[in-house]
């Protein structure tokens, strides 16, 4: 029987690149989902993809499709705050919030972490 903690998987989405946010990060953890590689998946938005998060339409839509197919969306407030996208992302639906905390939570549980 697997552990609870090997159904998790945290994507740490640091790259400001929206090919690499298109074709790695979005396609990876909508399949995950679809797929049900992962029972649960979520994805952290962090450092330059978080200006992209924001201002970039391609990847809010790819952020709304992820949500509705039930990826958990998080972002770095501390992040967000240091290019003034607070609002952009909340509006999104995105959970924002100083996520130091719970990251290094998450690396001591030893569950699954990607980082792209």
């Amino acid at each position: 029987m697997t552990n609870n903690d090997d159904n998790d998987l945290l994507i740490l989405w640091t790259t400001g690149d929206r090919e690499t946010a298109v074709n790695m990060v979005f396609m990876y953890a909508r399949n995950s989902k679809i797929n049900r590689w992962w029972k649960n998946v979520t994805v952290l938005i962090w450092g330059a993809s978080t200006k992209a998060a924001a201002g970039d339409r391609r990847i809010r839509q790819q952020i709304a499709s992820l949500k509705n197919q039930g990826v958990r969306v998080m972002a770095c407030k501390k992040c967000a705050e240091n290019v003034d996208v607070v609002e952009e992302l909340e509006k999104q639906g995105v959970e924002v919030f100083y996520s130091g905390r719970f990251l290094t939570d998450w690396l001591k549980s030893g569950k699954k972490l990607l980082t792209i």
